[in-house]
């Protein structure tokens, strides 16, 4: 089958500093590829890239001709302290036209509970009033994981998406991700710094090294201790978890 995303010698420059070095790759839908490397290889502008939020050179195609319909899910969501938005106000801000000074309506309320559902295992009434900025690392991750689901994607992009949730629940939302890929055949992109998850968890890895694609294949292959090396050095930039 046709690749869903297809990357040609893409190329990145900030202020003339290159952070992508010819990238080629593809990504293959239905599968989960974890994107691995030191801080400052180029990961998130990848990720940026892909969703058309940073002019590149090169080319990226689509299957079909068309973008997916992409959901995004940030490392970490700044949130303007003076206007304290509850969990309520960010999906009306997302699903309804409307102001939400208006108030929210019926039918945004509804899609808020139903997409809430899908990541929380608890009621979810009890979250709706919540300042977003009063939420666990956790809780504001499942949030944002929620509003990636709409519209349904095709694509799931994740940039490091457990790095603010407590080690306990980040299995849990691991889990989660791979439920939405299994079920619904949504391609996920995630960056991660946790071997345990990719090893346990992707399909396939991509590691990029100072902009460039060092090396991809199957997590067995390329977790090897010398792969590891290869793109990491001495440096113990990732985290083991038994």
């Amino acid at each position: 089958m046709e690749p869903l995303v297809r990357l040609d010698n893409v190329a990145v420059e900030f202020r003339g500093l290159p952070v992508l070095r010819g990238v080629t790759t593809a990504i293959a839908s239905g599968c989960i590829t974890a994107l691995i490397g030191l801080n400052g290889s180029g990961k998130t502008t990848l990720l940026r890239t892909i969703l058309g939020e940073v002019p590149h050179a090169g080319r990226i195609s689509f299957r079909g001709g068309a973008r997916p319909v992409t959901g995004y899910v940030p490392q970490r969501l700044v949130i303007d302290s003076r206007m304290p938005l509850t969990v309520r106000d960010v999906f009306a801000l997302a699903l309804q036209r409307r102001p939400i000074f208006l108030g929210v309506s019926p039918a945004a309320l509804a899609k808020t509970r139903e997409l809430l559902a899908r990541v929380f295992r608890r009621e979810v009434e009890a979250i709706l009033d919540r300042p977003v900025d009063k939420l666990s690392g956790g809780e504001l991750q499942r949030v944002l994981l929620a509003l990636a689901l709409e519209p349904a994607p095709q694509l799931l992009l994740l940039d490091e998406p457990a790095a603010g949730i407590d080690f306990h629940d980040q299995d849990h939302f691991y889990d989660l991700i791979c439920r939405f890929n299994r079920e619904l055949g949504i391609a996920v992109v995630l960056v991660s710094h946790d071997t345990h998850m990719v090893t346990r968890h992707a399909d396939r890895v991509l590691c990029l090294k100072d902009g460039r694609i060092q090396c991809e294949g199957h997590p067995g292959e390329v977790l090897s201790e010398k792969g590891l090396a290869a793109v990491f050095g001495d440096k113990a930039a990732f985290h083991h978890h038994h």
